[in-house]
């Protein structure tokens, strides 16, 4: 036997050799595809199941298995669609198992479609790995239709794992269906990376000439004056009166948020007395600056930041404050802030609901939408993005929330978007599917905050905690600064662009969308003789030509 293993071997290593150039030049690309509908029949299983066996079980239960005491049987839909169903359940993970060897240096992405035999019941894609249960993703299903579960993981260490899926309604059958986990090199992320960078910029081909003539050699010299990425930075009223605060962020940043200037208790510590003093002298520093500011905000459901005198009122008062408070605010700042949080963090916390009703947040938000209809509602959470194990905030219960909120919207739906304060820890796979998931809402999606934990593996602090403060106290920048500066760097913000014209006075750069100064030192003119120009880099819609075409005469 162990002659005949060798032999094979023998055999595949050269083909291995052979082919592999080919399999490097056919890396996988991403699929960047999700569905938050619930749908009459389950997409193809993405990746073609990947490393799956049997993935749309087109082979009845080949490769599959039973798990616990769970009963397993093979099913047809009408259309012929097959799948697979686990009843009898008794605990959670009882149900269809399937088994795996990842790797712990790959980045594996995960999808699935499910649905459940009556009612609705959250279901998880879990991983029984050997250092524990990994969570993969997650979704509420529901009867008579497909809904996709999208996720991803890593592993800690390399070894046999067993995909399970989990419900804690055990009364429920869980349907299954067009399963897929993918995996992919750190090598072929870094380039799916790099790729969809290189698709948000625009390539610009610049001319230079003299009376029609090429002019050859010419220095060029491209600088972004003004970001179209809204880059920013929380900001407190410190600013206004330190000179070395104020210089270190208006050099940096196009947009703000307030970090207690806009709340209720600062602007009403009393009942009935309002001061905007803070804000307004915050609000004059920033258009001086040109720098965007984001109404933050208008109602914090954490009953630990009220104002004072709001916990003790009765809640026809308390109605009567919140719509003071809210018709004041947005009056005030209508036509001057980019947003509005209106009711922050309404997933983990309750305080208007626990006062107002259960329908409390959707109402303020349609009061909100009455008062400015022209800027985005934000509904604002945290570890709603990367955090898999945060029962309050997962994206099913976000994605349900929202889907409330827009029911009492009506025509003005499409005015919510999705504010995400993200404390990221290192789990890539995760967090790439999830802004897939929502993604799908074709909402506009802000990271409102971000931190980031290192690897528990990796000595040394966490840059959270740091990133908050990353100047010194004379404003020179500490190790979290930097990274804020090599970040803006990455992303051009503000970054110089040198090179020459070719001899037919040609010039090409790819840029990101922004308002830029074009600098030209002609070699051939007199000493120091130069010209400049300011053009806009606009993002590149359909019908647009690919490449942007500048003609400059000196």
């Amino acid at each position: 036997m162990e002659v005949w293993k060798k032999e094979i071997l023998r055999l595949l290593l050269p083909l291995w050799i052979l082919f592999a150039g080919v399999i490097k030049a056919k890396a996988v690309p991403y699929d960047y595809t999700a569905s938050i509908e619930c749908l009459a029949q389950p997409h193809k299983a993405q990746y073609g199941g990947g490393i799956i066996k049997n993935p749309e079980f087109n082979e009845g239960l080949v490769g599959w298995s039973t798990f616990g005491n769970a009963l397993i049987r093979h099913q047809n839909q009408l259309n012929g669609n097959a799948f697979v169903v686990a009843r009898d359940r008794r605990q959670s993970l009882d149900g269809v198992s399937h088994m795996l060897y990842l790797e712990n240096s790959k980045l594996y992405i995960f999808s699935a479609w499910v649905q459940v035999s009556e009612g609705k019941s959250l279901v998880r894609a879990v991983f029984k790995t050997v250092t524990g249960l990994k969570v993969a993703a997650a979704a509420v299903a529901q009867s008579g239709c497909w809904f996709m579960l999208k996720g991803g993981l890593t592993v800690d260490a390399s070894g046999p794992v067993e995909l399970l899926f989990q419900s804690h309604n055990t009364s429920v059958e869980i349907w299954v269906d067009s399963v897929s986990l993918q995996p992919f090199t750190h090598e072929e992320w870094n380039n799916h990376h790099v790729e969809n960078i290189e698709k948000t910029k625009r390539r610009v081909r610049i001319r230079v000439d003299a009376q029609g003539n090429p002019v050859a050699n010419s220095k060029i010299s491209i600088k972004q004056k003004v970001s179209g990425k809204p880059v920013g930075c929380a900001s407190n009223k410190n600013i206004l009166s330190n000179d070395g605060y104020k210089n270190w962020f208006t050099l940096r940043f196009t947009h703000t948020t307030f970090e207690n200037e806009m709340k209720w208790y600062s602007t009403e510590p009393s009942r009935g007395k309002e001061d905007y003093t803070g804000a307004d002298s915050m609000m004059a520093l920033m258009k001086q600056h040109n720098i965007a500011v984001r109404g933050h905000n208008i109602f914090w459901d954490d009953p630990h930041y009220q104002p004072s005198w709001v916990p003790s009122l009765g809640a026809n008062d308390l109605s009567a404050a919140a719509n003071q408070r809210i018709n004041s605010i947005m009056t005030k700042y209508k036509g001057q802030v980019i947003g509005w949080d209106v009711v922050n963090e309404n997933l983990h916390f309750n305080f208007s609901e626990s006062k107002l009703g259960p329908h409390a947040s959707p109402t303020f938000y349609k009061t909100a939408s009455d008062i400015d209809s022209s800027v985005p509602l934000f509904m604002n959470e945290f570890n709603t993005l990367e955090q898999k194990g945060d029962a309050a905030s997962t994206q099913a219960k976000y994605l349900a929330k929202l889907k409330e909120t827009q029911s009492v919207l009506g025509a003005n739906a499409k005015q919510m978007a999705i504010g995400l304060e993200c404390h990221f820890v290192p789990d890539l796979p995760y967090i790439r599917s999830s802004l897939d998931t929502l993604a799908a809402t074709k909402l506009p999606i802000w990271l409102t905050e971000i931190d980031v934990k290192s690897n528990p593996n990796v000595s040394g602090a966490s840059v959270e905690g740091r990133t908050w403060t990353p100047w010194h106290n004379n404003f020179k920048n500490l190790a979290t600064g930097d990274v804020v500066d090599k970040l803006l760097k990455e992303w051009g913000i503000k970054a110089t662009l040198q090179g020459r014209t070719d001899a037919d006075g040609f010039f090409e750069a790819s840029l990101f969308h922004g308002e830029y100064e074009l600098e030209i030192n002609d070699p051939v003119a007199a000493a120091n003789s130069s010209f400049s120009q300011r053009f806009k880099v606009e993002t590149r819609h359909e019908s647009d030509d690919e490449i942007m075409f500048l003609q400059v005469s000196t």
